[in-house]
């Protein structure tokens, strides 16, 4: 078994929640989720763990839809509601899966086959005991970057000051990863604006994006194919 493989200690990085549900979100779950659940073996280009409520998702994968997109997300209300996004945008290349997301990367996404892992905005946990739940943590880094390929990025985004400098910290110590920018990156266009961000930046905080690389054999020319998207 490799490190990176290693089962990690059984400390969730989300709090369950079920959370209330409109007519049209028990709809959707009734009539969608077989149809646009993630099943093992689907193809998978970028995985995006915790997709909220989902419009920023469906946003991207409508927008890049030569690769195929899956949200991992717990909240059953954004379950329901990516579910009714997907059908309401004849999106083809996006499935959800309501799991713990590190469960299905050791047991349903092979090593090196992930263009990009996105982690924008997942719980900071910001008491000093809670923090072995965070998402960005060393040893659940190492599992992301042993999922992507060489080239792949991870592009993780926060809107908690102290978490952000965490997240630094702990990706410019993974061995495999490569900062494109010199600290935190500029917020790319192709990440699209959500209603969380925008009530964040309304209530005075900054969202801070990193964007890194798996460094690793490149095609000759330059960046490989994976890495040229973010």
């Amino acid at each position: 078994m490799t490190t990176v493989d290693r089962p990690l200690r059984t400390v969730r990085t989300y709090h369950p929640r079920r959370g209330r549900l409109s007519g049209r979100h028990f709809d959707a779950l009734e009539r969608l989720a077989a149809r646009y659940s993630f099943v093992p073996g689907e193809p998978v280009d970028v995985l995006e763990i915790g997709s909220g409520m989902g419009e920023a998702t469906a946003r991207m994968a409508a927008g890049d839809p030569d690769r195929h997109y899956l949200a991992v997300e717990v909240h059953t209300p954004g379950v329901a509601n990516l579910l009714h996004l997907i059908d309401e945008g004849g999106l083809t290349n996006l499935r959800v899966a309501a799991v713990d997301a590190f469960e299905l990367l050791r047991e349903h996404i092979g090593a090196e086959s992930l263009a990009a892992v996105h982690v924008f905005f997942p719980d900071p946990w910001p008491k000093s005991r809670h923090h072995k739940r965070r998402l960005i943590v060393p040893e659940r880094v190492a599992v992301l970057r042993g999922r992507l390929r060489y080239g792949g990025i991870l592009h993780c985004a926060t809107d908690d000051e102290g978490y952000a400098h965490t997240m630094l910290d702990t990706l410019d110590a993974d061995p495999g990863l490569v900062n494109r920018f010199a600290g935190f990156a500029p917020r790319p266009e192709s990440r699209p604006v959500t209603k969380f961000e925008l009530r964040a930046v309304r209530a005075g905080r900054t969202a801070y994006d990193l964007v890194y690389e798996r460094s690793g054999p490149r095609r000759s020319g330059g960046r490989s194919e994976a890495g040229a998207q973010a």
